[in-house]
């Protein structure tokens, strides 16, 4: 999400190790979910910082847990070593609770937040790579430069690149608070130094916690020079703590997003009204209406057009494709080449072949759909008795005629078709004509003695 480093070097050829704070209590959320697990473009914030960690391919990621931390474990799902602070004691204490995770471990360690998700792979190897750079510095810090530095700690920095001074808001003194230069609280540290260090950081500050930006001034009086990097992005580093924050944050994923997507050949009409997932795929020249929805997992082939209004998961759209208005493409709605869903039109589990047609009012679930057939206006298939989904195969250029139900199982063969009106429940073979219809009933003058009958009723004549 953050504009991040550019032109960083090539990191050196040392083990990596990942910790990632999480367990913060996440209050001013006012959630049961887990703070970090809040999404974002349909994936849990720490999951992005997890997705972006994981370039730099690093040997060990532990996740330091507290309140939900049961959440975490399931959500992780093995992808990271969790281990528990508690009490929580601050950050540095936090940091500590990683020791043993790490024991053994010859490397770099790089210290992130699950509260801010967009830190770029470009930012944390300029971290890393700045620790081997000739001054050798015990540590470094992420510094950015928001538009409200507010209660934030400072970082004293005359040339920008060593750390004379590292102070939190609340200790900082008047000339200190004057600084626009603060500390994000990432950092990246030697791992032979860092537990060693850590021993030595106390708890005399006003909130009477253990800080992690500490070691800064604990490597200094062991003749130790820390060092600042600064991030061109101040949104890169920006945490989530509350709602607000999130819708902010998702606001922000979605702009840089659209941008993404029309710099790539995608033409969005009405920008700000589209909805992307984390994973959504785009072709070229794709045209996307007004007011679209994408939920995770879809993909979409080059020339499609998706008109307004449309909701899409889990879907995958093939090339030269037609989509809404006001469609609805859920989990597993395959759609072929040239194909048209229109518009209130529902698909779920079930394909449509090469140029298949299903225009207006339909719903078709657990179905496959043969190339050219045409599907009128109000059929549904009904694939589901309660207990179990069946399945309905329709064959290539079959014409459903509007209004029917499609029992399924069911299979429909290849031109054959359906009368208009038919609930249909037994096979239709090849080039067949089925009609499921009750014979109609004509009653000549049947409705004008029924009008004269009521009209007389109701003016008490009857």
């Amino acid at each position: 999400m953050g504009a991040g480093m550019t032109d960083v070097p090539p990191l050196p050829a040392r083990p990596l190790a990942i910790i990632v704070l999480a367990a913060g209590k996440g209050t001013r959320m006012k959630s049961d979910l887990h703070k970090v697990l809040h999404p974002i473009a349909g994936r849990p914030m720490i999951a992005h910082l997890l997705a972006s960690a994981a370039e730099l391919a690093p040997q060990r990621i532990v996740v330091v847990a507290g309140h939900g931390r049961e959440q975490l474990e399931a959500a992780l799902a093995g992808r990271a070593q969790l281990v528990v602070q508690e009490p929580q004691l601050g950050t540095a204490h936090a940091v500590q609770q990683a020791e043993a995770a790490l024991a053994g471990f010859d490397g770099d360690v790089l210290v992130l937040y699950g509260d801010v998700p967009f830190v770029t792979p470009a930012t944390m190897r300029a971290m890393v790579a700045r620790l081997h750079e000739g001054d050798a510095p015990l540590s470094v810090v992420l510094g950015f430069r928001p538009a409200e530095p507010g209660a934030y700690g400072r970082i004293v920095s005359e040339d920008l690149r060593g750390i004379a001074k590292m102070v939190e808001f609340k200790d900082a003194n008047k000339a200190e608070r004057q600084i626009t230069l603060c500390n994000s609280g990432l950092m990246a540290v030697r791992g032979g130094d860092l537990f060693e260090i850590l021993r030595l950081v106390g708890n005399n500050n006003a909130a009477g916690e253990y800080y992690l930006p500490d070691i800064v001034m604990q490597g200094m009086r062991k003749g130790r020079m820390s060092a600042v990097i600064i991030t061109e992005d101040a949104d890169e580093v920006a945490g989530i703590n509350s709602r607000a924050e999130l819708a902010e944050a998702e606001t922000r994923w979605q702009a840089r997003r659209r941008r993404r997507a029309m710099a790539e050949g995608a033409s969005l009409v009405a920008p700000e009204t589209v909805w992307f997932s984390w994973d959504t795929v785009l072709g070229r020249d794709v045209t996307i209406g007004p007011n679209v929805v994408f939920g995770p997992g879809v993909t979409v082939a080059d020339h499609v057009t998706i008109h307004a209004f449309s909701h899409i998961t889990g879907a995958s759209i093939a090339a030269h494709a037609e989509v809404g208005p006001y469609a609805r493409l859920r989990p597993g709605a395959v759609i072929g080449e040239k194909a048209k869903v229109g518009n209130f039109v529902e698909i779920k589990a079930a394909s449509l072949g090469v140029g298949a047609k299903a225009n207006h009012l339909s719903y078709i679930g657990d179905a496959e759909v043969g190339a050219g057939a045409n599907i009128g206006a109000g059929t549904i298939t009904c694939n589901y008795d309660g207990y179990f989904k069946y399945k309905t195969v329709i064959g290539a250029r079959a014409f459903i005629g509007s209004n029917s139900a499609l029992i399924a199982p069911l299979r429909i063969g290849a031109d054959a078709i359906v009368a208009a009106g038919s609930a249909v429940s037994r096979d239709v073979a090849d080039g067949e004509l089925r009609m499921v219809r009750a014979e109609q009933l004509v009653k000549p003058g049947w409705a004008d003695r029924f009008h004269d009958a009521m009209k007389k009723k109701k003016r008490g004549e009857g």
